[in-house]
């Protein structure tokens, strides 16, 4: 299905035609929706005409909340579970059996061991030893890091910082350009217009010269950007696609655990990530929400190797048929550069034992003596993080966080702002960016310590997503993301406390929204 509609871009009206929910995505929910219908009405069958069947489902309910109450999830997820539980006789149990697991699904732990295989090793003890020198406190929590996301420390590796998107982009296109062997692509939202249409110019040309070029894009993220079977569309053109966890309605967890990830590697040499898609508005050639703000990073040298890993294990396990690279995936570099560079990924079970991200966040807040410096779109944290937050601005550290003035989504952006005043008592500082949307996901501590990527200050990323970041130490680049959001901070609005008044409905609807918030 299409829908045409105009643009003003390099000062031209443009028409454009894009496909908006594919007739598989429509049929994928309508089987989802008639599953999870047809389950919970056997059930409420069973319970009508088979004697005492009543007494088992009761029991299966007084075990459900039993298990919800005793697991290790973090308690802000358990109280929405509850609720349905308890409020929903029947249905609610039923659908936290559906939809409460956030494990990876089976068919991608089939392929997991196989793809694992591709992974490099590197012997890191000069690079700790090194860093317990500097900090030993950093050190440890660079072992977490690695130890938890099972990757490895770096050093040697140049980073260039864009603060716009449009500047990544011009940056891309060369090194698109000198691919010599192979291209990697991985985007949650893949959208056709000015920035894609640049970078499927190249991707043609070098697959047709030999070069392996290989996408992966999230089926759900461009479920309105790209045609329900655009994989095809550019296998034609001899570039290997597929949609990430294909929609194909199983009442399960495929509608959460979707790739947040944004990764780009070209020839094992660089790679990129950080919070831009590739669609137009990330380049500002069209305005949705004002001016969009996002960043990026560039990385030349041996930490690519993880970028690599986390692409290869991502395009694997969505594939039947996995054909293994027949060149030097990680091949040997001869970079100088300073500081340490952990590049990470994120995700569910197995993968992940732990909540990286999130743990890492907290590191970093405790690590931190003079400032803290965020930047997320969206401000929608458990209680535990919270509480981080706020102990390190009751410690004396200056700590701000920056989201958008104009958002995306409004009901979202309520949830957003029901966090000001929480945090603003502890003495955190809140900025809105007033020319527009901010999509950037920075974290910078005391001008020494940072992370940049794909996650978000909410629980799609920091519980259900696969993301990925990188986590920097004393390296170059961080002196370019302070300045970025110093310049930023100028241009956006602090909040004030008695600026905070709402009313009663809104309060309502905040409250009611937020309970259910880590489901969302």
């Amino acid at each position: 299905m299409k829908k045409k509609y105009k643009i003003v871009t390099s000062g031209k009206v443009v028409e454009r035609e894009y496909t908006y929910i594919p007739g598989r995505y429509i049929l994928a929910v309508l089987i989802t929706i008639f599953e999870i219908l047809a389950i919970i009405g056997v059930v409420v069958a069973l319970c009508y005409f088979v004697p005492y069947f009543y007494i088992l489902a009761f029991a299966t309910e007084v075990a459900c909340v039993l298990k919800i109450v005793s697991s290790d999830d973090n308690p802000d997820y358990k109280v929405p579970w509850l609720l349905f539980v308890l409020i929903l006789p029947i249905a609610g149990f039923m659908l936290y059996f559906i939809f409460g697991s956030r494990k990876l699904q089976k068919k991608f732990l089939k392929r997991l061991d196989k793809i694992k295989t591709y992974g490099y090793e590197i012997n890191e003890e000069r690079e700790f030893k090194l860093l317990k020198e500097e900090s030993a406190q950093i050190c440890s929590y660079a072992k977490m890091l690695c130890d938890i996301s099972e990757s490895h420390l770096f050093t040697n590796t140049k980073q260039t910082y864009f603060p716009l998107g449009e500047d990544v982009w011009k940056s891309i296109l060369v090194d698109l350009e000198n691919a010599k062997k192979f291209i990697y692509l991985e985007f949650f939202i893949i959208n056709e217009g000015i920035f894609w249409d640049s970078i499927l110019t190249i991707l043609k040309q070098k697959a047709s010269e030999g070069v392996d070029v290989r996408v992966v894009y999230d089926d759900i993220g461009c479920m309105t950007t790209l045609a329900g079977n655009y994989a095809k569309q550019l296998a034609k053109f001899n570039i290997k696609a597929t949609p990430f966890s294909r929609l194909k309605g199983q009442a399960d967890s495929e509608f959460n655990n979707r790739n947040h990830r944004k990764i780009l590697v070209i020839d094992g040499k660089i790679g990129y990530t950080g919070g831009v898609n590739i669609a137009d508005e990330y380049i500002n050639e069209i305005k949705r929400f004002g001016h969009w703000k996002d960043t990026a990073v560039r990385l030349e040298g041996r930490a690519v190797y993880e970028l690599t890993r986390l692409f290869l294990i991502d395009y694997g396990i969505n594939v039947k048929n996995f054909e293994a690279p027949n060149y030097d995936v990680y091949p040997e570099q001869d970079i100088s550069a300073k500081g340490y560079v952990i590049p990470f990924g994120d995700g569910p079970a197995p993968l992940y034992s732990r909540r990286v991200a999130k743990s890492l966040i907290q590191n970093m807040l405790s690590s931190a003596n003079e400032y803290v410096y965020m930047t997320s779109p969206y401000l929608i944290i458990d209680n535990d993080l919270c509480t981080s937050i706020e102990n390190t601005a009751l410690r004396g550290v200056d700590v701000r966080i920056v989201v958008p003035h104009i958002p995306d989504k409004k009901l979202v952006f309520g949830m957003t702002k029901s966090f000001y005043y929480r945090l603003m008592k502890a003495g955190v500082k809140i900025y809105e960016y007033t020319p527009g949307f901010i999509h950037a996901k920075s974290y910078i501590v005391d001008g020494k310590l940072a992370m940049i990527g794909t996650i978000n200050l909410d629980y799609r990323s920091l519980v259900h997503h696969f993301e990925n970041g990188v986590w920097l130490y004393k390296t170059d680049c961080i002196k370019d993301m302070e300045k970025d959001v110093k310049l930023t901070l100028k241009e956006s609005q602090e909040i004030k406390i008695e600026n905070l008044k709402t009313n009663l409905i809104q309060k309502v609807i905040r409250s009611v929204v937020r309970i259910f918030a880590p489901l969302m």
